[in-house]
C-alpha cells in the first residue's frame, strides 16, 4: 500500500511557516522510494528508529538483538555526527551493525541509507533498523523508505514532547515511553504523554518500556516479530497471484 511522503505530513500551531527546502525533501522522497521498493522485491522489513539524544535506542537495540537475532536474521544501521561507539555497542551482540558517520548533519537522509546499503550484505536479511540521529526535528521530515517510524520518548525528557515536536509524533506509527523504571523519581505523566501524542496523530500506538528491568520489552520483540511476518505474508500472496 502506498503511503504519503512523510514530508509531506504537517502539524497545526500558531504559526505555519512556509517550507525553503521542499525541493531538497522532494529529491530525498524519490530516493526514499527507491529504497521502499528495493526493500519490497527482497521482502525486507525496514525499521526507523528516531529520538532525542541519549533516550536509550541503543541500549534498546542491544536489548533487541539479544533477544530476537537467533528468530529472525537482522542488520542495523546506525548513524551519528562522529565515532563508530554505538556500532560497536551492537556488534558485541552478535548483530551485524555498519555505522553512518554524518559528519555533523543532525539526520540520516534516504541517499544516506542507500549508500550504506550498498555496503551491506543484504541477503537473506528479514529485519533492517536504522537508528537514526538523536534529534526530534530534523529526522522527522526525511522518509528514509521504512516500513515504521518508531519514537522512543524517555521519561526523563519530560512529558510535553509531543506538541512541542508535534512532526516528528505525526509521522511515527509507534511511540515507546523508555525509561519507565525511573517514572516514580520524575514527574512525568505517562497519561499526558500519551494524550498529547494521540491529540497530534489518533492513529500512533504506545508502548511503555524499560531497557534496564525489561518492562514491555517482549512486547516490542513481538510487534518486529509480527511486523516481519505480515510483511512477509503479504508478499507471499501478491506472489501467488
Amino acid at each position: 500500500m502506498d503511503k504519503a511522503a512523510k514530508s509531506s505530513k504537517t502539524a497545526r500551531g500558531t504559526v505555519a511557516c512556509d517550507n525553503t527546502t521542499l525541493h531538497l525533501l522532494k529529491a530525498n522522497d524519490f530516493v526514499a522510494e527507491s529504497i521502499r521498493k528495493r526493500m519490497a522485491e527482497n521482502n525486507i522489513m525496514l525499521i526507523n528508529i528516531t529520538s532525542s539524544a541519549g533516550s536509550g535506542k541503543t541500549t534498546l537495540l542491544q536489548e533487541t538483538a539479544r533477544r530476537i537475532s537467533g528468530k529472525v536474521k537482522m542488520k542495523i544501521l546506525v548513524g551519528d555526527l562522529e565515532t563508530e561507539r554505538d556500532a560497536d555497542r551492537l556488534r558485541q551482540t552478535g548483530v551485524d551493525a555498519l555505522q553512518i558517520v554524518t559528519g555533523g548533519i543532525c539526520h540520516l537522509e534516504a541517499q544516506m541509507i542507500w549508500q550504506a546499503m550498498e555496503s551491506l550484505n543484504l541477503d537473506g536479511v528479514e529485519l533492517l533498523i536504522v537508528e537514526n540521529v538523536g534529534n526530534l526535528v530534523c529526522p522527522a521530515s526525511f522518509d528514509l523508505g521504512e516500513d515504521y517510524r518508531v519514537t522512543l520518548l524517555a521519561t526523563t525528557e519530560g512529558d510535553d514532547k509531543p506538541k512541542k515536536y508535534p512532526r516528528m509524533f505525526l509521522t511515527s506509527e509507534l511511540m515507546l515511553v523508555s525509561k519507565s523504571d525511573l517514572l516514580p523519581y520524575l514527574p512525568f505523566s505517562v497519561e499526558a504523554v500519551v494524550a498529547d501524542a494521540r491529540d497530534v496523530n489518533p492513529n500512533i500506538d504506545v508502548m511503555q518500556i524499560s531497557s534496564t528491568t525489561g518492562e514491555g520489552i517482549d512486547q516490542w520483540c513481538n510487534w518486529l516479530l509480527d511486523k516481519v511476518k505480515e510483511k512477509q505474508e503479504a508478499a507471499n500472496v501478491v506472489a501467488a497471484q
